[in-house]
C-alpha cells in the first residue's frame, strides 16, 4: 500500500509532466503533418518526373536524352512488344525481298529484326540509332536470331548517316517528334531515298492521354503539321492505316493511339 504522501507525490509528478507531454504531442503533430506534406510532394513530382522526364533535355530542344541503357529496359518491356503490332505493320509497309527500309531511332530492334527478315535475303534492314549501345543490343539480337542482313549505323541528331540513294523505306516509330529540326530533318532524310522511296511515320495522337503523360506539349506533334513539313521539301502523304486507332490499339501495351501514315514524292503513286 501507498501512503498519503506517495500518492502526493505522484499527483505532483503527473503535473510536472504534463506540459512536456503536451509538447511531446505537438510536436508529434507537426512531423506527422510535414511527413504528409513531403510524401505529397514526392508523390506529385514523381508523377511529373516520371511522366514527361526526357533525359535532362538542353533547353529548346526536343531531343530526349535518356541513356542507350535506361532505353533498354524501357523499350524491352514484354507487355510493349505486341503493342507495337509488328507484322500489321509490315503487311501495311509491303516490305519484299531486295527492299532496303532504315529503321531511324531503332532502339533495341524490335522493329528491325523484323524488318530484316522481311526484305531477306536480298534486302537489307539499317538499325539507326544515335546510342552505341543501343546499336551493339541490336547486333546482339540479330546474332541470336541469325540474322545477318542487319546493318546498324550511328546517327547524328540531325543526320541519320544512310548511304546516299539507297533506302526504299524510312520508318519511324514514335520518334520523329524528338528531332530538333523536323523540317530540316526531312529534307536531309530525302537525299538518302531512292526516286521512289516513302517515308513511314507512326506517332502519338497530341491529346492522347499516355501520350500527355510520356511527353511536353511543345514535343509532340500532330499529322497535319508534319503534312504540311512534308509538302515543303516535296513530299506527299499516300497512305494512312488505323493499325494503332481506338479500338485497334491493345490497351494491355500500356501506349497511346497512334496515326501511321506514308509518304512519297509528289511525283510517284503508291500502288
Amino acid at each position: 500500500m501507498y501512503s498519503q504522501n506517495n500518492r502526493s507525490d505522484s499527483v505532483h509528478s503527473t503535473n510536472i509532466k504534463s506540459k512536456p507531454t503536451e509538447s511531446l504531442l505537438s510536436c508529434s503533430k507537426r512531423i506527422w503533418i510535414f511527413f504528409i506534406y513531403s510524401i505529397t510532394l514526392i508523390f506529385v513530382g514523381g508523377i511529373v518526373c516520371s511522366a514527361q522526364d526526357q533525359g535532362n533535355r538542353p533547353s529548346n530542344t526536343h531531343q530526349d536524352n535518356t541513356t542507350g541503357e535506361e532505353w533498354i529496359e524501357r523499350l524491352e518491356r514484354s507487355e510493349r512488344i505486341p503493342g507495337l503490332k509488328i507484322d500489321e505493320v509490315i503487311k501495311c509497309l509491303q516490305l519484299k525481298p531486295g527492299d532496303v527500309i532504315a529503321d531511324i531511332g531503332a532502339g533495341t530492334g524490335a522493329f528491325t529484326i523484323p524488318f530484316a527478315k522481311a526484305v531477306a535475303p536480298t534486302g537489307v534492314a539499317f538499325g539507326v540509332d544515335i546510342h552505341n549501345d543501343l546499336l551493339d543490343y541490336i547486333n546482339m539480337k540479330a546474332k541470336e536470331h541469325n540474322v545477318k542482313n542487319i546493318k546498324t549505323i550511328l546517327a547524328e541528331l540531325d543526320d541519320p548517316n544512310l548511304p546516299k540513294g539507297q533506302v526504299d523505306v524510312a520508318f519511324f516509330h514514335d520518334v520523329f517528334h524528338n528531332m530538333n529540326d523536323r523540317q530540316g530533318y526531312l529534307k536531309v532524310l530525302s537525299s538518302y531515298l531512292k526516286p521512289t522511296g516513302r517515308i513511314v511515320i507512326i506517332e502519338q495522337e497530341f491529346d492522347d492521354p499516355i501520350a500527355k503523360k510520356w511527353d511536353h506539349p511543345e514535343d509532340r506533334i500532330t499529322r497535319e503539321q508534319v503534312n504540311t513539313w512534308m509538302d515543303n521539301v516535296g513530299f506527299q502523304k499516300i497512305a494512312e492505316f488505323d493499325t494503332f486507332q481506338g479500338i485497334n490499339n491493345p490497351k494491355e501495351a500500356g501506349m497511346p493511339e497512334r496515326w501511321f501514315v506514308v509518304y512519297s514524292r509528289k511525283e510517284v503513286s503508291y500502288k
